[in-house]
């Protein structure tokens, strides 16, 4: 027998005391910021990548489209704020209790939890798009109607501006 194949045979398994780890890197897993940005930049999971994992699948890649949805709801986010404080100047009132004291308050400070809360949001909702909620709904789905809500809401922002022009 060979020393190699002896010294191998005779060593302590890792995690014992005298065992050797064989790794030389540090550990890949380990969360970081860059781990972050990297992913972020250059996806690669699409799907989950245990039998176990492909009902729930965590991944890092997700379709175009959520990007402008996304960017969508954040940009009506916006323009509803923009608007809520316009037609606050012209008499109107804030239907939203909890906004109507931090308007009154401080805009910075309305603009500030509006645009955060909508950005958080989206942030967790996008990688949880391909989860399903509810049975058949799904959260891509629900994106999708917020997205619809905030035209609807827009729209009738719109018209009430008119209507006090």
């Amino acid at each position: 027998m060979s020393d190699l194949v002896h010294s191998e045979l005779c060593r302590p398994p890792f995690g014992e005391p005298g065992g050797s780890e064989r790794r030389l890197i540090a550990d890949r897993r380990k969360f970081t910021l860059w781990s972050v940005l990297y992913g972020g930049f250059r996806p690669r999971r699409r799907a989950g990548r245990r039998a176990m994992n492909r009902a729930l699948p965590v991944v890092d890649w997700h379709e175009p489209h959520l990007l402008a949805v996304a960017v969508g709801i954040l940009l009506l986010s916006f323009a509803d704020a923009f608007l809520t404080v316009t037609l606050l100047v012209f008499g109107a009132a804030e239907f939203n209790p909890l906004m109507a004291a931090l308007i009154h308050k401080d805009i910075t400070i309305f603009t500030s939890v509006k645009m955060g809360v909508t950005g958080v949001g989206v942030l967790a909702l996008v990688p949880l798009s391909h989860y399903r909620l509810f049975g058949p709904f799904r959260v891509v789905t629900g994106l999708y109607l917020i997205l619809a809500g905030y035209i609807a809401l827009l729209l009738y922002e719109l018209s009430m501006f008119s209507a006090l022009t």
